[in-house]
C-alpha cells in the first residue's frame, strides 16, 4: 500500500512539473516586438545644438507649449546629469530592461492576446516615485531614476516605506501593475470591500505574469513584511469582521489599509509591526481562493462584481499553527 501511494504521488507531481512546463514552454513560444529608446541617455549626452534632433525623435516629450528655453536649462542643470550618471551605473544598457520586459510582455500576451505590446522610452524623472510608470495603448515610459536601489544617496529624503521599492526588483512589477490597472474594472461600490478586492485581481494578474517573482516582490514587501501578513492572516480578516468593515464606507479606511504608509493603522499595539497595505493583501487571498473555488476566465475576473466574487470565493484564512 505503502509503495502504491508513493507513486502515486510521484506522478501526481510529475505531472503538475509537466503541465507548468507546458504552459511556460507556451509562454515563451509567444513572439513580442518592441524598441527601447534610451531618452535618459540621449538627453544627458546631447549638446545645446542637438537640441532639435531630440525633439524630432522624442516629440512627445517635447510639448509645443514649452520654449526651448526650458530644455537648454536642464541640459545645464546638473541634478538631471547627476541622476543619469548614475542611472547608467544601475542601466548600463537597454539589453538589461529588455531582460526584464520581454518575459513579462510574453506572458502578458498569453492570457490578454488582444493587447498591442508598447514600445519603452526610459527617462529621468527627478524620482517622480508617484509616476514611475506610465502606461498608454502604444507606449511604456520608465523614469529609471525611480529605481536604483532603496540605499541609494538619492533616495535620503525619501521615506523608508516608499524607498524600499525604490529598487530595479521593482521595474516588472510597477510596469505589470499599470497593465493590469488598465484591464480590471474600477469598482462601482464605494465600500472596503470593493477597494480590497480591486487590488486582489491586480496581484492575481501578478500571479499569472510574474512566475519568477517572490509574493513580497509582487505586492512591494520586504520578506519580513510579507512573513508578518502571511502569519497574521487569520486575525487581520478577524479585526475586519468584527469591526464590520467589509461594507463600510468610511472614508478613512482607504488611508488605513489600502494606500501605501509605514504601517496599517489598527489602532492596536500589532501597528508598528504591521506593513501598510494590508487590505490590498487580504483582497488578494481572496481573489486566490475564488480562482481556486471557480471556473472563471481572467476577462470574466476583471469584471466580476465584488460582492458575487466574495460570496463565491468561500474564503476562510487558515489557522497558524
Amino acid at each position: 500500500m505503502l509503495k502504491k501511494t508513493l507513486f502515486f504521488i510521484w506522478i501526481v507531481f510529475a505531472v503538475s512539473c509537466d503541465s507548468k512546463s507546458e504552459l511556460e514552454e507556451a509562454i515563451e513560444a509567444i513572439p513580442v516586438s518592441f524598441t527601447i529608446s534610451r531618452l535618459d541617455q540621449d538627453f544627458a549626452s546631447a549638446r545645446p545644438s542637438e537640441l532639435p534632433k531630440l525633439k524630432q525623435k522624442y516629440p512627445a516629450f517635447f510639448p509645443e507649449q514649452y520654449p526651448d528655453s526650458i530644455w537648454l536649462q536642464r541640459m545645464q542643470d546638473t541634478l538631471p546629469k547627476q541622476l543619469a550618471a548614475a542611472v547608467k551605473k544601475v542601466f548600463p544598457s537597454a539589453s538589461g530592461i529588455e531582460d526584464q520586459l520581454y518575459p513579462l510582455f510574453q506572458h502578458i500576451k498569453y492570457y490578454r492576446p488582444e493587447i498591442e505590446i508598447p514600445n519603452v522610452v526610459t527617462v529621468i524623472s527627478d524620482v517622480d516615485y508617484r509616476n514611475k510608470v506610465i502606461a498608454t495603448d502604444s507606449l511604456l515610459v520608465i523614469g529609471l531614476d525611480n529605481y536604483l536601489g532603496a540605499e541609494h544617496p538619492f533616495y535620503e529624503g525619501v521615506k523608508q516605506y516608499i524607498s524600499k521599492n525604490l529598487a530595479p526588483s521593482q521595474l516588472t512589477p510597477d510596469v505589470a501593475s499599470a497593465y493590469a490597472q488598465q484591464w480590471i474594472a474600477k469598482p462601482r461600490q464605494r465600500n472596503f470591500l470593493a477597494q480590497m478586492l480591486y487590488y486582489g485581481k491586480e496581484l492575481y494578474l501578478k500571479d499569472l505574469w510574474l512566475p519568477k517573482a517572490t509574493n513580497a516582490e509582487k505586492i512591494g514587501y520586504t520578506e519580513a513584511e510579507m512573513q508578518w501578513a502571511q502569519e497574521n492572516e487569520e486575525e487581520i480578516w478577524r479585526y475586519f469582521i468584527e469591526e464590520e468593515l467589509l461594507y463600510s464606507t468610511d472614508a478613512k479606511l482607504p488611508t488605513r489599509f489600502i494606500v501605501d504608509a509605514p504601517f496599517s493603522k489598527f489602532y492596536l499595539e500589532i501597528d508598528n509591526e504591521s506593513p501598510g497595505r494590508i487590505g490590498q493583501f487580504i483582497g488578494w487571498q481572496i481573489v486566490r481562493a475564488y480562482m481556486e473555488n471557480n471556473d472563471t476566465s481572467l476577462s470574466e475576473l476583471m469584471t466580476l462584481n465584488p460582492e458575487a466574487l466574495f460570496r463565491q470565493s468561500k474564503y476562510k484564512p487558515k489557522k497558524q499553527s
